[in-house]
């Protein structure tokens, strides 16, 4: 086959260059030269290689500023192609720096809010520890939340002592005025302040003018391209790339919610100390006093000041106003049930003596009287008991009088403040004296039978406004908490 081949290549290159001769005549004589068929395919070759180097030199010189410009516009579109490929990487990375940044920016800021708000809760709730501490015993009032969801503890009030002739319970968050910084990171207490700007302008009674079409238009446009909504939208698109940044955000939401949520602790906190409030005032209703009286009365003792909006009030560091309401609506309504519970804790709700060696022989009102046998009336209750027994003083208050008044015998009588006093009459001996702060309990006298009495008993009286009330009264509210 090989030879097949090369029998058909050398038949070509004889048919296609055959022998040929060239003759030269030169004086005379005649001289030829032979030209192979091998030979001639040789010089043909040789040709036609030096014809296309010619030819590729040519169109080299003539086209090479063509083939310059066209390489470097090759290089200039992939330097482009590489340029724009590093600006929108960089683009991506600005776009994720910034959507990260202001995620940052936002989970610090949520932070700091709750924070806040933890503290001003945490005061919140110390305080009201503090005043259930104070008032001790066992008055039970509205629950207060406790802020986890619970209904929390009671509030109490009132044994022995009533240990509050000291300021009242401390502010946790005090009142300045002004625009000075008034954070106090270091004691961790959120502080109010009055904002001492101009008034903010009034809305008018007529209903506004209603935008255009164009104008209402061209305010959507200036939102959508506006520096702030334009970041926003980056920021959004750049977290929803990246599963990174949409976990913080979901972090950020979950903070968010906490956030929300303390507002209507708050706003619960306020109707049970409100519903407190309405505990105490059934308790001196029941009594017999009129509660809008008696808070009135504490009211007169002396209370003033400037009146500031409560709209001008803001807590340093936050600024969610429905949580910086529902706090001062709270604050004030403890602050009113603190007042009214230590002015409810000198009532006299007790028992001047002990129970189970007492017996009740003679009631508040009409009677028989036991010297005359005529109708009467008893402006006491009397309990029997034996000789020498301890009386007790029902409330705290300040010895008035000790000593022997006509037919009450050895009496001892207390002022309890708010126009409340109560007398202890036929006593054996009083042991304290005119002047004396006593406490719920103390100690004032003992059992006997001094005056206008027909045995060892202790004649008790409750009086109000100068009017003599039923102690009965005053005893089956202590039943409910004492």
């Amino acid at each position: 086959m090989t030879d097949s081949r090369l029998g058909r290549v050398w038949t070509w290159l004889h048919a296609t260059f055959p022998e040929r001769q060239i003759y030269i005549r030169s004086q005379g004589r005649v001289q030829f030269f032979t030209f192979a068929p091998t030979l001639q395919a040789t010089l043909a070759g040789l040709c036609l290689i030096f014809t296309g180097w010619v030819v590729f030199a040519t169109a080299s010189v003539i086209f090479k500023d063509r083939i310059l410009a066209a390489k470097d516009h090759r290089y200039q579109q992939m330097r482009l192609a590489y340029e724009n490929r590093v600006a929108a990487l960089q683009t991506s990375y600005d776009e994720l720096n910034g959507a990260l940044v202001a995620a940052q920016g936002r989970f610090k800021s949520t932070a700091d809010a709750l924070e806040k708000k933890q503290k001003v809760l945490t005061g919140f709730i110390n305080r009201e520890s503090e005043m259930r501490g104070k008032l001790g015993g066992a008055l039970v009032a509205a629950p207060v939340p406790n802020f986890g969801g619970g209904s929390g503890a009671p509030l109490t009030f009132g044994s022995g002592d009533d240990g509050l002739a000291g300021d009242s319970v401390g502010m946790e968050v005090p009142l300045t005025l002004g625009n000075r910084d008034t954070s106090d990171e270091s004691t961790g207490s959120s502080q109010l302040f009055v904002m001492t700007g101009p008034d903010a302008p009034q809305p008018r009674a007529s209903r506004p003018a209603r935008s255009g079409f164009l104008q209402r238009t061209w305010k959507k446009l200036a939102t959508i391209f506006t520096p702030g909504a334009a970041s926003a939208s980056r920021d959004a698109a750049a977290m929803a790339r990246h599963p990174g940044l949409q976990m913080l955000a979901e972090q950020i939401a979950r903070l968010e919610k906490v956030e929300k949520a303390q507002t209507p602790l708050l706003v619960r906190a306020q109707s049970n100390l409100q519903q407190g409030v309405g505990n105490l005032r059934d308790l001196i209703r029941q009594t017999g006093m009129n509660p809008d009286r008696f808070a009135g009365r504490i009211a007169a003792r002396g209370m003033g000041g400037p009146e500031i909006p409560i709209s001008e009030v803001r807590i340093a560091g936050i600024s969610d106003p429905e949580f910086t309401q529902a706090y001062l609506g709270a604050t004030a309504i403890l602050s009113d049930l603190d007042q009214l519970s230590r002015a409810v804790n000198r009532i006299p709700l007790a028992l001047p003596v002990s129970v189970q060696t007492f017996d009740r022989t003679s009631g508040f009102g009409p009677r028989i009287d036991p010297f005359t046998s005529r109708l009467a009336f008893h402006p006491g209750i009397d309990l029997a008991g034996p000789w020498g027994a301890p009386v007790h003083s029902t409330a705290p208050g300040t010895v008035v009088f000790a000593g022997n008044r006509g037919g009450y015998g050895m009496m001892v009588e207390i002022d309890h403040g708010n126009g409340i006093h109560t007398r202890y009459g036929h006593l054996s001996a009083a042991t304290v004296r005119t002047g004396t702060h006593v406490g719920r309990g103390t100690a004032i006298g003992r059992v006997g039978s001094t005056g206008r009495s027909t045995g060892p008993h202790v004649h008790y009286e409750v009086w109000y406004d100068d009017v003599v009330r039923n102690p009965n009264n005053f005893i089956e509210a202590g039943r409910h908490v004492l």
